[in-house]
C-alpha cells in the first residue's frame, strides 16, 4: 500500500441540486484479523457510498513497525492493547476510537481431514504434541499468544519441534499445502483460507479473547471518508458480518 495516495484523490463534490457525491481514497492498514467480514460485507457497503479502500493487510506488530517507521494511513485497526500505545504517542485522535470486533483462538485441519479433539485441556495439549506439525504464525498476535502459551502447558520443546512457523499472514495455507496437519490463529483467520476446516476454539484453560479497535489518524488526510467507514463498522448491522467470519462484535 502506498503510504499516500499521490493523484487521483477524490472529494466530495457538491452538486448544483445541493447533492453531495462521495469519492474520497481511504488509506488503511488492518490487523489480518477482519479480512474475511472486510471482504464479504464490509467494503462493498462503503464502496456502495462511492468511497474506496486502499488497505495493508498486515499483523498488529507490523502495523506498529510501519507507523514507528513513519507511516501515515487515514485509519488503523489493531488489537486494543497497540491502540492504548498508539493513543498514548499521540497518533491518533482519541475521540475516534471504537472497539471493533473481539476474536477468539481456534484449530484447523485440512478440509475432510479427522477433526482431533481439543475440548479439555488434556485433549488439547494431546493433539499438539502428537500432531507431524503445527502451523502458527511468528509475528501475528495468535502466533505470539501460542508461543507463550506452549511453555505454560509444558510442551514448547516437543511441538516447536516439528513447527511450521510462518513469519507472518495465514497459517491455514500450510494445511492446504501439506506442510503441516494442524494450523492454530485467530478463528476468523483460519476462515479466510479454503480447503480447510474450523475444529473449534482452544479450550478454557488455554483461550483468551482479545479486542480488535479503529480509529482515525491526527494525519489523515481523508478523515472524513475514514469516519464514514468507521461508522460502518459499528453500525448494528456489521454484527452479522463479523459473526459469520469467526468474530463477535465488540458491542
Amino acid at each position: 500500500m502506498a503510504e499516500r495516495p499521490t493523484e487521483n484523490q477524490g472529494t466530495e463534490r457538491g452538486m448544483a441540486d445541493g447533492r453531495t457525491v462521495r469519492g474520497e481514497a481511504v488509506q488503511a492498514m488492518c490487523a489480518l484479523v477482519v479480512k474475511g467480514a472486510f471482504d464479504a460485507s464490509l467494503i462493498p457497503t462503503f464502496a456502495a457510498q462511492g468511497d474506496t479502500l486502499d488497505i495493508m493487510w498486515a499483523p498488529t506488530t507490523v502495523i506498529q513497525d510501519r507507523l514507528a517507521e513513519g507511516g501515515r494511513p487515514d485509519m488503523v485497526l489493531v488489537l486494543s492493547g497497540a491502540m492504548d500505545t498508539l493513543e498514548a504517542e499521540g497518533l491518533i485522535h482519541p475521540e475516534s476510537r471504537v472497539d471493533v470486533c473481539r476474536s477468539r483462538y481456534g484449530v484447523a485441519v485440512k478440509a475432510g481431514a479427522p477433526h482431533p479433539r481439543i475440548d479439555t485441556l488434556e485433549a488439547f495439549k494431546s493433539t499438539l504434541t502428537g500432531a507431524r506439525s503445527v502451523a502458527y504464525s511468528r509475528a501475528g498476535a495468535s502466533g505470539i499468544y501460542f508461543a507463550g502459551l506452549l511453555p505454560r502447558l509444558g510442551i514448547a520443546d516437543a511441538v516447536n519441534a516439528r513447527a511450521t512457523i510462518i513469519p507472518a499472514g495465514f497459517t491455514a495455507t500450510k494445511l492446504v499445502s501439506g506442510e503441516a496437519d494442524i494450523a492454530v490463529q485467530q478463528i476468523s483467520e483460519l476462515m479466510v483460507v479454503p480447503g480447510i476446516e474450523v475444529v473449534g476454539p482452544y479450550p478454557e484453560g488455554a483461550q483468551e479473547e482479545t479486542t480488535f479497535c479503529a480509529a482515525i489518524l491526527r494525519e489523515a488526510t481523508a478523515p472524513d471518508a475514514a469516519q464514514r467507514f468507521l461508522s460502518i463498522l459499528t453500525d448494528p448491522s456489521a454484527a452479522e458480518a463479523y459473526r459469520s467470519s469467526g468474530l463477535e462484535p465488540a458491542s
